[in-house]
């Protein structure tokens, strides 16, 4: 049987390939993303505020971030989304393109209904009969979104660290090594990202 021979440079490509995806999957503390903890929202800096504010709200103690904000209509529907918003918030957070004012999208929009309707459907079905309203409803008049009326639910009125003041948000640590840090100047302490 004739022996298979990988060029050199094709093997070396390869090795780099995997070295950098382990290194991305390690950066991002891809893992925690496979877990309920709304620590691992907080990988990303910009959602501090939506920690905070969530941290200090009445669902605190009975609802996660993916309690409100994936489908859990199973466990292929949830992981699938998740993926798909993580590679696009990822995507969109590395290449600095985030929003100013950041807004739910449609299908997120979507999620977040159906989950209040989900957890509080007895009371839903007290206040507001009839079929499940979605984004797209709301908007050619068909009915009201669950925060059209609760607004500040559970995030606040304003989304930001000073709307829950004195609220420890869990950074990940730096992923820059010490020594960089040294070499740049800077604090030698691990400093949030």
């Amino acid at each position: 049987m004739p022996r298979i021979r990988v060029p050199r440079y094709l093997a070396a490509a390869l090795g780099m390939l995997a070295g950098l995806g382990a290194y991305v999957v390690h950066i991002s503390n891809a893992f925690s993303y496979l877990s309920d903890d709304p620590a691992a929202c907080v990988n990303c800096h910009i959602m501090g505020s939506y920690y905070a504010s969530h941290a200090h709200s009445s669902h605190k103690g009975a609802a996660t971030c993916n309690d409100c904000h994936v489908p859990h209509t199973g466990v292929f529907a949830k992981y699938a989304f998740k993926a798909r918003d993580g590679l696009y918030h990822a995507s969109v957070f590395t290449l600095r393109g985030e929003p100013q004012a950041m807004m739910i999208k449609e299908a997120g929009a979507n999620v977040v209904q159906a989950n209040c309707v989900r957890c509080h459907g007895r009371l839903n079905e007290i206040v507001a009969p009839g079929a499940p309203v979605t984004l797209a409803g709301k908007l050619h008049g068909e009915g009201h979104l669950c925060w059209d009326c609760h607004r500040d639910v559970p995030h606040g009125t304003v989304r930001s660290i000073s709307s829950a003041p004195d609220a420890i948000v869990p950074y990940p640590e730096s992923a820059m090594p010490a020594w960089l840090r040294a070499a740049r100047g800077e604090s030698p302490s691990p400093l949030p990202r």
